[in-house]
């Protein structure tokens, strides 16, 4: 119905109701301002759309899946049960193996940080559940498209452990051969892997393949253009591809309840993609939420969105300092929802959890922490020119101006080996 107002009058009885719905604008802003809340299921930060007495959520209200506690007791899901038939108990105790030993990766990596054997190291600790449950769902010819903290993904995926440290320790700008293992190299700027994935994606789809493509990020990414852009492509397209968000709950020191005034799962689902959410602390529900997204890629569905609820325990990097912006009470939290912790105890429960095995799972720890620290304090340092390497595909005059530019600088220095010897000899 339109309204049609005419004279001074009128205008201005117009004028006052504009006023007066403003006034309620700004109003109904402030309540939801200042009911903005944190809470242990990571919603995003929100209380928009959810009554604070009753605690029910409003919008789309995704539920978030579990299948196992904190206190380890197996939730049985109609649904996502399903997916994890043939995981045997065999296979639960080699998925414990994968949590515990890539934790001992992260803390090896973060101790040859400390002692100046590493430039940087992004740490993943309390995100291990997220890593392996997702990968290990994955088939080998499926590609796998990581930001820089996946660390635990590359190391499940047989990367070799001195080429995940290559790059942190400044000897090589990317790291491995991504075809050898069907993952690319650590992408360091945010959210721009999504764009690649989903053009890769696109790629599998005009091949006829039933293969898929996954790209993990953060929940700082999401705030990114590139990944918005990447999702409205999948979209359009259906392509066969996973987008796997980490919420770890904190972008560097920016927690995710600013900006994120509803779930990011919601995200998702506002491309038309379908959605879920789950406990990324547990890697069984992690495992079959990807089961259920790499199924409906392979069937020609399209894009999934998956948001793993999680928690960095640690720094974002080892240049950070959580303590400054963080409060130690949610550390402590957080804790008591550890991964590892969980399915310890779900082990525990179903007997599995010997003295033998524990032994192995430690012998198996120790063995890849020394490998690891052996590979990268063995690692030779790169030569000068190396940097002009894999830069071009092709032959390239800009490229080998500069070059030759560097080689005569270079030069100018003669030869520092028999320098130093015609030192030592004077």
């Amino acid at each position: 119905m339109v309204t049609i107002n005419r004279g001074k009058g009128a205008r201005e009885a117009g004028m006052r109701r504009y006023h007066e719905s403003c006034r309620g604008m700004v109003t109904r802003r402030q309540k939801v301002a200042a009911t903005v809340v944190t809470d242990d299921a990571g919603q995003g930060g929100t209380a928009a759309g959810r009554d604070n007495k009753t605690g029910h959520q409003g919008g789309a209200g995704h539920s978030m899946v579990q299948l196992i506690t904190p206190a380890g007791e197996r939730v049985s899901h109609p649904e996502y049960d399903p997916w994890l038939k043939d995981v045997s108990d065999e296979q639960l105790c080699s998925l414990y193996e994968d949590l515990v030993v890539i934790r001992r990766i992260d803390k090896e990596a973060t101790a040859l940080q400390r002692q100046g054997e590493l430039g940087l190291w992004p740490p993943l600790l309390g995100q291990e559940a997220s890593q392996v449950g997702s990968v290990r769902a994955l088939r080998d010819d499926d590609f796998i498209f990581p930001s820089y903290r996946e660390n635990g993904v590359a190391y499940c995926r047989g990367v070799d452990l001195a080429d995940i440290l290559r790059v942190w320790r400044g000897a090589a700008s990317g790291g491995w051969d991504p075809y050898t293992v069907n993952m690319a190299i650590p992408q360091i700027v945010i959210g721009a892997q999504t764009l690649h994935a989903t053009g890769y994606a696109m790629g599998i789809q005009n091949d006829g393949a039933d293969s898929a493509a996954i790209v993990y990020f953060g929940d700082g990414a999401t705030s990114e253009g590139d990944v918005n852009e990447a999702m409205v492509f999948a979209a359009s397209f259906q392509v066969p591809l996973v987008f796997f968000c980490q919420n770890n709950h904190w972008a560097i020191s920016e927690p995710v309840r600013v900006q994120s005034h509803t779930q990011l799962v919601d995200r998702g689902t506002g491309f038309g993609i379908p959605s879920m959410r789950v406990d990324g602390n547990d890697v069984l529900a992690v495992m079959a939420a990807t089961r259920v997204a790499l199924d409906r890629a392979r069937r020609g569905g399209g894009p999934t969105f998956i948001e793993a609820v999680t928690y960095r325990m640690g720094p974002h990097t080892t240049a950070d300092d959580p303590t400054r912006y963080r409060d130690a009470n949610e550390l402590e939290d957080w804790a008591a929802k550890d991964p590892i912790g969980r399915v310890h105890a779900l082990l525990d429960r179903k007997g599995l959890f010997t003295e033998e095995f524990e032994t192995g799972v430690r012998t198996k720890a120790d063995a890849v922490a020394r490998e690891l620290r052996a590979g990268c304090i063995g690692m030779p340092d790169p030569e000068p020119l190396d940097v002009f390497k894999h830069v071009y595909s092709t032959p390239n005059s800009w490229l080998d101006r500069q070059q030759d530019h560097y080689s005569r600088y270079l030069a100018t220095f003669g030869d520092p080996e028999a320098a130093t010897q015609e030192e030592g000899a004077r």
